[in-house]
């Protein structure tokens, strides 16, 4: 119980942060936002809202002794409490029909009773003295003093015939006010601000809070207690941090070839070795062959381009490796390569072919070589295929023959062809792609994972950014930063160098001759 506890404090601290970030991250938007709804506030209130003055008069309430239903009551100067009771009373009276009809009449405006006592009419004790106050609010300044000073006249009559031995007085009548008392445009501004800036913020906050989308590191802990094996940056778009050169964005563009060998970035192939480095030591006999899985929980995480890199990478190392696509529902592997689709995995599963015909060699780079096995032609019962006895014959007698095996297996949440597979493996690599992945996803994986009791050696996060995950593979190392630009400047010293000594050569042999 304690556990839990701490568990939901820590994502409860976590989410706190995410929350914090996001608000930093997108400062610009709201203060964008706060000073929009401030701007836009200001203009209704300049143009649409209409202002309406306020003028008031003040009165003494005399003190002496009174009667009030044949009760005798005297008030001292200090008494607080009996002012404001006295005060109470002449609201009271303020507000009656009867006197309030004898206001509009004096004053001979059109306003009826109800309009002129919940709309116009305001009446307070100043501070809790024996000052109270009245004030007449309206569009027109000069009905405000006109009716302000018509109550002026009417409500002492009116006290003295209803309270005995007591009157007030005036202390100050009212006057035509050239300055509206409302709206305040200083005020209704400084409201529009608050209210842009804590619906931009609320707005914020709760996308974060409800968003599962894999945003950074901290996400995939959330919900994954396996390590983080390494972080891939976006090999499909241009970056801020210069993961590609000017050379491999053409040579992409040129023959929209596969995205490994020598067509990534020196970042991407870092993170690969970064993982191959991992994987190795994530088992301590070196010697046998490895089978290695590579699954994601959605389609489209880069799942096939990983295991493609990987079995690049591990081949670099002189080891031999064969790729096997084993997504039988929608195959990837061969066409990202640009091998042939068939014979593949499918086509021996079914007895077609012999185990030796389904094996491609590629070479990539300076040579290195590595074997795949192509998805075959889409079979109607992949799963059936996936957890035959042939399946599991196929995997022993490729151990014999290679140091890795990588099968690369088709997305968890999506279908169940991949647990079938999952079970023959190792080790099983889960590739999380950053903005793309879903977290809810990936925890479910993880638990169909533990499930049929595949060891998960961790997760590749791929496809980072510069400001999210990729924060390693940054422009101050890699693409076009520090290394590339050391090399570019040496490269033409030696280009000018040389040019230089041709020339000293030529004009040497122009002086000989």
């Amino acid at each position: 119980m304690n556990e839990n506890k701490i568990l939901e404090k820590e994502e409860m601290e976590i989410d706190f942060k995410r929350v914090i970030g996001a608000l930093l991250k997108k400062w610009w938007l709201v203060a964008a936002s706060s000073v929009l709804c401030a701007l836009l506030t200001f203009l209704f209130t300049f143009f649409v809202i209409t202002p309406k003055y306020t003028s008031s008069v003040l009165f003494y309430v005399n003190n002496g002794s009174f009667s009030i239903g044949g009760t005798d009551v005297r008030l001292g100067s200090t008494d607080i409490l009996a002012s404001q009771d006295l005060a109470e009373s002449y609201m009271v009276i303020l507000q009656s029909r009867t006197t309030l009809l004898d206001v509009i009449d004096y004053a001979q405006v059109d306003r009826d009773y109800e309009e002129l006592r919940d709309d116009m009419l305001k009446a307070e004790s100043v501070n809790g003295t024996e000052i109270f106050r009245v004030s007449i609010t309206s569009e027109d300044p000069y009905e405000a003093e006109k009716i302000a000073n018509s109550v002026a006249y009417i409500l002492p009559k009116r006290i003295s015939t209803i309270i005995e031995g007591t009157s007030a007085k005036i202390v100050d009548a009212a006057i035509v006010e050239t300055e509206p008392s409302s709206p305040s445009y200083v005020g209704n501004t400084l409201v529009g601000f608050a209210f842009g800036f804590i619906i931009c913020v609320g707005v914020i906050a709760l996308r974060v809070i409800f968003d599962l989308t894999v945003r950074e590191e901290d996400d995939i802990k959330q919900v994954c207690k396996h390590p983080i094996l390494t972080q891939v940056p976006d090999m499909t778009a241009p970056s801020k941090g210069g993961y590609y050169t000017k050379e491999s964005k053409k040579k992409i563009a040129a023959a929209a070839g596969p995205l490994f060998g020598e067509n990534i970035s020196f970042a991407a192939s870092e993170a690969y070795k970064l993982l191959r480095t991992k994987i190795q030591f994530s088992f301590a006999d070196e010697n046998d062959c490895h089978v290695i899985c590579t699954t994601s929980a959605l389609a489209g995480e880069g799942k096939s381009l990983s295991s493609v890199n990987l079995a690049y990478s591990l081949a670099q190392l002189d080891k031999k490796v064969v790729l096997i696509d084993c997504d039988l529902r929608r195959p990837s592997i061969a066409a990202k390569i640009g091998i042939e689709k068939d014979p593949g995995l499918s086509d021996y599963l079914t007895r077609h072919v012999h185990s030796d015909e389904i094996i491609q060699e590629i070479h990539v780079g300076e040579g290195i070589p590595f074997d795949v096995v192509a998805a075959g032609r889409i079979p109607p019962n992949p799963m059936e295929l996936l957890s035959s006895a042939r399946m599991e014959k196929i995997i022993n007698k490729y151990k014999e023959d290679y140091d890795y095996i990588i099968l690369d297996l088709p997305p968890i949440e999506e279908v169940g062809d991949a647990l079938v597979a999952a079970k023959l493996a190792d080790g099983v690599l889960l590739v999380v792609r950053q903005n793309y992945g879903n977290r809810l996803a990936v925890e479910n994986t993880l638990k169909q994972l533990e499930f049929v009791n595949a060891k998960v050696l961790g997760v590749v996060f791929n496809a980072t950014s510069e400001s999210g995950g990729g924060k390693y593979y940054s422009k101050k190392y890699y693409g076009q930063g520090k290394y590339e630009n050391s090399y570019e400047k040496a490269a033409s010293r030696e280009q000018a160098k040389k040019q230089s000594g041709e020339h000293k050569k030529r004009a040497k042999t122009r002086d000989d001759d």
